[in-house]
């Protein structure tokens, strides 16, 4: 089997830039700013952007197949870059036990898990955490930092599949366990 004439269905889809969103591409480096702040980033030389009539195309420079591999990845990492700027990124975590809680101080995230000590945090440049009851609350313009911010946060204290107990994503679902059972009475005698 041949795969040589294999396009990308994400990478060919045209990206249009909506209004009050500014871009600017100068050779593989794309920034982008909007009304909530600007992101830029540089790109693989194995794909081509280009602007026109306010719609970016992505294509291949060279027939690789890491050009082939980074062509749908340029694509969707522009779009974030456009969603970011215009409506921003938010994970919700929610906290789960008795006694866990969390709390901001500045810029910072103070976590009770359950440990001898409190674990602090700090909140990255460019993020905002809020602590509504059980729910933090992480948003930003930049898709993968608010992600790996909300990552490390449920890395503190992962759910346990007994209880349930911990910090999860909200709606994400546990897969519980059942626990040993108690030993009948008298049988076995």
């Amino acid at each position: 089997m041949k795969f040589g004439n294999i396009m990308s269905r994400i990478g060919r889809k045209p990206i249009e830039i909506p209004t009050g969103v500014e871009i600017k591409i100068e050779g593989n480096k794309v920034t982008v700013k909007g009304p909530k702040g600007e992101l830029s980033r540089e790109f693989r030389p194995e794909v081509k952007i280009e602007m026109k009539d306010n719609i970016i195309s992505t294509s291949i420079a060279t027939e690789e197949k890491l050009s082939k591999a980074l062509w749908g990845l340029t694509r969707v990492l522009i779009s974030n870059m456009i969603i970011g700027v215009t409506e921003g990124f938010e994970k919700k975590l929610e906290i789960q036990g008795v006694g866990y809680k969390a709390e901001i101080q500045g810029d910072k995230i103070n976590l009770s898990m359950g440990y001898s000590h409190p674990v602090i945090l700090d909140i990255p440049e460019g993020l905002n955490a809020v602590v509504e009851k059980n729910i933090v609350i992480i948003s930003g313009i930049n898709k993968e930092n608010v992600g790996q911010f909300a990552a490390n946060i449920r890395k503190v204290r992962k759910p346990e599949p007994y209880k349930g107990k911990g910090i999860r994503y909200v709606g994400e679902v546990v897969r519980r366990k059942v626990g040993k059972k108690v030993a009948g009475s008298g049988e076995g005698k």
